[in-house]
């Protein structure tokens, strides 16, 4: 009985510090910019801005670009925050800007140092929009780690292969028009296929903001659904 209570506590410390190691830690720099660190893994996605914005961080293990737009890919704040060891990932048509990195390309994944990346596709649906995100050029990213899998949308409306993603523990959500998707296409998605948090980003745009109070509301229909509203605009 004894050595079956130890056995217990000994298996439950492991999975206390695989969860801790685990830990999704999300720091927002602007837009679509933003930071997260997983266990000991570091993620920069989509840098662009001054480059001074990501000095308190440590030098990415990962960096993940979506798309070719300038809110997405700066080639000169790739440059300089890349080390040598930084796996630097993006569709084609980034790598052929950058000049170097990782190809994955809609519906294709790696695995690095034991995390899988699967790059879902990101692109409008409605008539007046194809112009800005055509499908197959750009990347929307399922990351997927021991503990966690995590979805970050990219420039993207409500497209099939996002309404039909599970299990996802994190999910970071576009929505601003005339670009991406409404507060209510997103809402929608969303509402879907139920993550465990969402996060709002890339909400801002030259012709008007999304209605996060809107997107909040909407959520209410959910009440297993975390909503993580950050600061995404200083």
């Amino acid at each position: 009985m004894k050595k079956t209570v130890i056995l217990m506590i000994l298996v439950l410390r492991l999975f206390c510090l695989q969860a801790f190691a685990e830990e999704v830690i999300v720091s927002p720099v602007n837009h679509a910019s933003f930071v997260m660190r997983i266990g000991d893994f570091t993620f920069f996605v989509d840098p662009v801005e001054d480059t001074r914005l990501y000095s308190a961080y440590s030098v990415p293990d990962f960096i993940l670009i979506t798309d070719i737009h300038n809110d997405h890919l700066n080639k000169q704040v790739v440059d300089a925050l890349k080390s040598p060891e930084t796996v630097v990932i993006g569709p084609q048509a980034v790598i052929d800007i950058l000049g170097y990195g990782e190809v994955l390309n809609n519906n294709e994944y790696k695995t690095f140092s034991g995390i899988t990346f699967f790059a879902i596709p990101m692109y409008n649906l409605t008539k007046k929009r194809l112009y800005f995100h055509p499908k197959g050029r750009g990347n929307g990213y399922l990351i997927k780690t021991d503990a966690n899998r995590i979805y970050i949308s990219g420039d993207t409306e409500d497209i099939p292969e996002m309404r039909s993603l599970k299990r996802i523990d994190y999910a970071f959500i576009c929505m601003n028009l005339p670009y991406t998707m409404s507060v209510e296409q997103a809402a929608s998605a969303v509402l879907e296929f139920k993550p465990r948090v969402v996060y709002p980003y890339h909400y801002r745009g030259k012709d008007m903001d999304s209605d996060l109070y809107e997107f909040m509301a909407l959520m209410k229909k959910a009440e297993d659904i975390e909503v993580r509203v950050l600061n995404w605009y200083r």
